[in-house]
């Protein structure tokens, strides 16, 4: 993992991010491309200074590894995140709007892992970007 380098300091900081589909609904390999989400997250990270390392997909879950500078705290870039993709969501696919009844696309919360190039970086990458490709994966009601 590279140093990075922002006004005034330096920096070495990486999240696992997970973002849920409101009501945890199957629709972001079915109705939502990975490659629109991708695009959609790859703007933010220009304009935001945030580096995205990892982006993965499960049908009701997104997962993200992203860098980001000391300034931005994991919540804020969690917000970012999630309302600046929802509302292009909403825009260019208004019947996903009505799909979730006019709500939000995003659940409440999240999870927020912090990452070490030490602790397994390059595992979690791996895992984030395998996502969704094991149809034979065990789903909560197989247990």
């Amino acid at each position: 993992m590279d140093i990075e380098r922002a006004p005034h300091c330096t920096y070495r900081i990486r999240y696992h991010m997970v973002f849920v589909v409101k009501y945890r609904k199957h629709m972001l390999l079915e109705k939502v491309l990975l490659q629109y989400i991708k695009q959609i997250i790859l703007e933010i990270g220009k304009r935001y200074w945030f580096k995205f390392e990892a982006i993965g997909v499960e049908e009701d879950h997104l997962h993200i590894v992203v860098g980001a500078p000391p300034r931005n705290s994991p919540s804020d870039i969690m917000r970012i995140v999630k309302s600046i993709t929802e509302k292009q969501i909403f825009q260019d696919y208004p019947d996903i709007k009505e799909f979730l009844w006019g709500g939000n696309f995003w659940s409440a919360g999240g999870h927020i892992d912090t990452v070490s190039e030490y602790g397994g970086l390059d595992k979690i990458k791996k895992y984030v970007e395998e996502q969704g490709r094991d149809k034979n994966q065990l789903k909560l009601c197989n247990f």
